[in-house]
């Protein structure tokens, strides 16, 4: 059971999208970066136009980005962060597109990653989302998992892009992060599983405002998530264990079954 025992925290601190969706003729001129590192100190450069067949480094990250746009309606699946642009990339960014009022036709030009950016924070968080809303609560930070302290912030980083996707899908609602990466000593210590894909940063226990856990719940079929706790709590668990086979979590775990 991954236990919320951490209730109570305020909502998220960003209240407006970072950067325009205007800004497209900055893009060329974005400072390529490791796409190995969680932290970035501008917008992602996009260097091309993407679209069916390309493949590299900036299709995984693309995926990365629209991975909480994995169908459009409830559906075990999710966008594989292989950097290969197929049809399951091109129809999660023709729902990316449409979400965010630009022309829908799967191809991943200026105007598009303009929108993905807006996105992003110069920190390598993202718009709505802190850092520090997902450190463990005891106090180490992203230290003290069952991975290093890096693998857990990308971790991290690309939960919180499937959150902004459950955030966009909810009207814009605030979400609260009552629990996010978990030291194992502290995930003991609240009677998480073992196992829990919160010592790994992939999980996070949380509420939207002005919806109920199971209108959450139904949302999460949507994005992606591989594992969800039953809608019968306060809070909505979600996390992408099937995309983690290392962490030995890999099989679909939707408690309360499809919705």
């Amino acid at each position: 059971m991954n236990t919320a025992a951490d209730a109570g925290r305020g909502p998220d601190r960003r209240s407006i999208l970072r950067g325009a969706l205007g800004l497209s003729a900055a893009l060329g001129a974005a400072a390529a970066v490791d796409l190995g590192s969680a932290s970035r100190a501008s917008a992602y450069g996009w260097t091309r136009t993407l679209q069916q067949g390309s493949t590299g480094a900036d299709v995984k990250e693309l995926q990365i980005r629209i991975g909480g746009w994995a169908a459009p309606s409830a559906q075990q699946t999710y966008i594989a962060w292989d950097g290969d642009f197929g049809p399951a990339t091109y129809n999660a960014a023709r729902r990316f597109q449409s979400a965010y009022g630009l022309t829908a036709d799967g191809i991943v030009g200026p105007q598009t990653q303009s929108a993905l950016n807006s996105l992003e924070s110069s920190d390598g968080s993202t718009a709505h989302f802190e850092w520090s809303e997902f450190y463990s609560h005891d106090g180490s930070g992203f230290s003290g998992g069952k991975v290093g302290s890096a693998e857990v912030k990308e971790n991290v980083r690309r939960l919180m892009y499937k959150l902004e996707a459950v955030r966009k899908k909810s009207g814009d609602s605030p979400i609260t992060i009552n629990s996010g990466f978990r030291s194992t000593s502290y995930n003991a210590s609240v009677g998480g599983a073992s196992n829990s894909m919160h010592v790994y940063g992939d999980a996070a226990d949380i509420v939207v405002s002005g919806h109920t856990t199971l209108q959450v719940y139904k949302i999460a079929e949507t994005c992606g998530f591989s594992g969800l706790e039953a809608y019968t709590h306060s809070w909505q668990h979600v996390d992408s264990r099937v995309q983690y086979p290392s962490y030995g979590s890999g099989s679909w775990w939707w408690e309360s079954g499809t919705v």
